[in-house]
């Protein structure tokens, strides 16, 4: 029986590069001379350090062009609260992975509500979806391609025939 699954995963070595690329830019920039600006990745957690909430907005959106230039979905980026004190200013972006149970069972309502000829279950932080014909697995892919209510990107994977 056909069936792929629905994950949410974001490639580390991508995201590495991204920030790496971020970093450079930064440290190249004029408006970013002698202000100690940086980002930081480790265990899904991007930090940016700078002066002013000011620089702070635009080391995001220089991130935010390197993670789209590496095909990085930036929907799965949670920008945390900006810290910001006397001449310092710090902030957390959280990446979010992986389909928790709430949003899992958001895409089971969905392909069942579709009416097509598919089950969906919910296998730890994966979606598996099977059919007996590929075609409903494709038009279900194709539906929650469509689909712009989806609060986290997703990606298909483990199609098997």
């Amino acid at each position: 029986m056909p069936s792929f699954d629905i994950v949410s995963e974001v490639d580390h070595h991508e995201l590495q590069n991204a920030v790496d690329q971020a970093n450079k830019e930064v440290l190249s920039r004029f408006d970013f001379k002698g202000t100690n600006s940086s980002f930081s990745h480790k265990d899904g957690v991007i930090n940016l350090a700078t002066e002013t909430d000011f620089q702070l907005d635009q080391m995001y959106d220089i991130l935010l062009a390197k993670l789209t230039k590496r095909n990085i979905d930036v929907g799965c980026l949670e920008r945390g609260k900006a810290d910001c004190q006397l001449k310092s200013a710090k902030q957390q972006i959280t990446v979010k992975q992986g389909i928790d149970s709430g949003f899992a069972k958001k895409l089971v309502k969905l392909i069942k509500d579709s009416k097509l000829k598919v089950q969906a279950s919910i296998q730890g932080d994966t979606v598996r979806v099977s059919g007996k014909k590929r075609d409903d697995l494709q038009s279900a892919m194709a539906l929650l391609r469509g689909q712009e209510s989806l609060d986290m990107p997703v990606q298909f994977n483990n199609f098997r025939d």
